[in-house]
């Protein structure tokens, strides 16, 4: 499997993503679902990459850069197929390097507080993100869990 930066145009990706908005409007109030749209992440704040299993779509995922310190991880998402595979985690090991390289000092992320994210509230929590206080733009929402952690600069 490889990852690489990707341009949103490929229909596997595109459908993809629809899959993961989707998803994320059956389990969440329309309030509380805070999916970007294919143009959100297209834009020039947000890198996105996929996760390939040879020409296989296996998932993806994007950062957006909040402030020159600060990003937020947006729609990681793994295939049907890949899902307990290790997908995830490698995706989250490449953004944080990522997030690293660029300087950033925290990451952060939205998920969801119903049983159906507890298992990317586990993943996350194994890369050491911890729960915190609303960022960004994002206000208290009893359907929403807010996590970050710092990132270790390069000496």
């Amino acid at each position: 499997m490889d990852i690489r930066r990707d341009d949103l145009q490929a229909s596997d990706v595109i459908a993809l993503l629809r899959e993961h908005v989707e998803a994320m409007r059956a389990v969440s109030p329309p309030e509380s679902c805070h999916t970007l749209a294919l143009d959100g992440l297209r834009r020039a704040d947000v890198s996105f990459w996929v996760v390939r299993d040879g020409q296989a779509l296996a998932g993806c995922g994007g950062l957006k850069e909040l402030d020159p310190l600060h990003a937020e991880i947006k729609s990681m998402r793994t295939a049907g197929g890949y899902r307990r595979r290790g997908v995830a985690s490698r995706l989250l090991e490449h953004m944080l390097g990522e997030a690293q390289r660029r300087g950033y000092r925290r990451l952060s992320l939205e998920t969801g507080a119903m049983d159906y994210f507890a298992p990317a509230r586990r993943l996350y929590a194994r890369f050491g993100f911890e729960a915190c206080a609303p960022f960004g733009g994002y206000l208290e929402d009893p359907n929403s869990v807010f996590m970050t952690r710092e990132i270790a600069t390069e000496h």
